[in-house]
């Protein structure tokens, strides 16, 4: 069965130009022109990725964004132009998994595509090994769920991936490129932009402290989780 992916731009030259190229690979693609439309298609047609254009009128793509992670971990790759580095920044705090600069060629649309479709068939495809405890820290690899001091922690996908990556090798300093690679696919091992945002997220969650502390920073190198 074809990979479903919704297409949500207000620019139908643009929407054309993605639905083409993704159709002549076999996907099965729906575009929506504006942010309410997006989202209607997303309750009915439950699509296996989304291209999300930020600038739009109306309901703007991080409204859209943020309404569907609070109810799917669905990949979503937003469209975002040369000068919206806050933007970027902003879409990736709210669960934007990645981001395509605006113009973009026809190989790094493909590319990011595969990309987020094959982190979800790896994730879906693993299997669990159980629970991993790890201090305060407890992680169900089979239902994709973690629990911080007996409380649920609210991660996207790609949170859970990474915390999860970091307990297994608990104690060990991971380099960004390691991380990168396993967490994002080796298109990525140079994008440590990505870690510091999600790491900052993890952060946030578990409520660090000075005095405690899970997650720390090994400069010009990588990450450690600790108990």
């Amino acid at each position: 069965m074809a990979e479903r992916i919704l297409i949500v731009d207000d620019e139908e030259p643009l929407r054309r130009f993605i639905g083409r190229n993704l159709a002549a690979r076999g996907y099965e693609v729906l575009t929506a022109q504006d942010g309410w439309e997006a989202l209607r298609l997303f309750e009915q047609s439950a699509p296996d990725l989304i291209i999300l254009d930020i600038l739009m009128p109306g309901l703007n793509g991080l409204e859209v964004l943020k309404r569907i992670r609070q109810v799917s971990l669905v990949p979503i790759l937003v469209l975002t132009a040369l000068d919206q580095e806050a933007d970027k920044i902003t879409a990736l705090d709210l669960g934007a998994d990645d981001y395509l600069t605006k113009p973009f060629g026809v190989g790094e649309l493909l590319a990011r595509v595969r990309a987020a479709l094959r982190r979800v068939r790896w994730s879906e495809g693993a299997g669990g090994t159980g629970m991993l405890r790890i201090g305060d820290l407890e992680l169900d690899s089979d239902q994709r769920r973690a629990w911080h001091r007996g409380e649920i922690l609210r991660l996207t996908g790609k949170e859970f991936d990474l915390l999860y990556l970091l307990a297994r090798h608990a104690g060990r300093n991971l380099s960004h490129r390691f991380l990168l690679q396993r967490v994002w696919g080796p298109e990525y091992q140079d994008e440590v932009e990505y870690l510091r945002v999600y790491i900052g997220r993890l952060r946030r969650k578990l409520e660090e402290t000075e005095d405690h502390r899970h997650l720390f920073t090994e400069p010009g190198f990588g990450y450690r989780l600790e108990a």
